[in-house]
């Protein structure tokens, strides 16, 4: 696999891997996630799979989850 940047089409990462670990009764429309070899974490859309991939450290994704977890979020679905 190339260089791997922000942006990048996330067909260009593969098929395997992709999970939706925030699934919920939306209709199927989805964040997907994979793990990258090097830590960081490619997220995309599940109804683009082609589309573009934001590229996350793993710094970035662990400080979101975090943020979510404690409430920091909830302005989003007020």
């Amino acid at each position: 696999m190339g260089r791997i940047y922000n942006g990048m089409p996330a067909a260009h990462l593969g098929d395997e891997g992709w999970r939706k670990p925030w699934s919920g009764g939306n209709g199927g429309s989805c964040v997907e996630a994979l793990k990258l070899a090097d830590g960081r974490v490619a997220l995309r859309q599940s109804t683009d799979p082609d589309g573009p991939a934001l590229i996350c450290s793993r710094s970035d994704i662990s400080g979101f989850i975090q943020a979510a977890k404690a409430g920091e979020a909830d302005f989003l679905v007020a």
